[in-house]
């Protein structure tokens, strides 16, 4: 959009009202920025993407009902156009990598200067991705070293794995994919943790989120 023609609109999701409230006062301090929403929890952040079409939702990584990285991966599913950054105290990397992989535009801190915050929104309006300096380098150290692949999400897995994944997405629990590929329910939790850990990803639901982005 023309930054300079209209403000840029953005929804602000924070189970924690002083943070959402204090974030908001922040934003409309400056011109360039309009927020058109404010919501609890990552539901009510769908609903206000649905209605509101904002240019950025700014999502808290951990929120009651449904997280920031779940809410991620439905609004950049359903509303493409819409970017979203996560806003978080966690400086875990793999909570970054499975931000990003739910197509994410930045992951910042909470304890960020101000103007980088705000520089973060409108650079995420021109499509620029931003990630906290903090955790950008580790992640460029990482990269450096070579312990990422570039290319195939889901080149890390095995087929086992990928079938593991694929049932995972389907909403199937341990006893029931062990028994379609006929294996020890011990041996599909095996699975289910190394898919989890190749991936950064942390629970089930991220690795659905993340199947229903990457599997075919």
């Amino acid at each position: 959009m023309d930054q300079e023609a209209l403000p840029l609109t953005v929804v602000i999701a924070d189970d924690h009202r002083l943070m959402r409230e204090g974030t908001a006062a922040l934003l409309r301090a400056d011109p360039r920025i309009e927020v058109v929403g404010m919501a609890s929890n990552g539901r009510e952040a769908l609903v206000l993407a649905d209605s509101r079409a904002p240019d950025v939702v700014l999502l808290d990584l951990e929120m009651p009902v449904l997280g920031g990285i779940e809410a991620c991966a439905t609004i950049r599913g359903r509303h493409p156009g819409i970017e979203v950054l996560i806003l978080t105290v966690s400086e875990n990397e793999p909570d970054v990598w499975a931000a990003l992989r739910m197509g994410a535009a930045g992951y910042l801190l909470k304890d960020m200067p101000p103007a980088e915050l705000i520089e973060a929104v409108l650079d995420a309006g021109r499509g620029e991705p931003h990630i906290a300096q903090r955790m950008a380098g580790r992640m460029l150290r990482e990269f450096s070293g070579g312990t990422r692949t570039a290319g195939d999400p889901l080149v890390e897995l095995s087929p086992r794995e990928r079938e593991v994944l694929a049932l995972l997405a389907d909403g199937m629990r341990n006893r029931e994919i062990a028994e379609r590929l006929v294996v020890s329910e011990a041996t599909v939790k095996t699975h289910v943790r190394h898919v989890l850990e190749k991936l950064r990803l942390r629970n089930r639901s991220e690795a659905a989120a993340f199947a229903a982005r990457h599997l075919a």
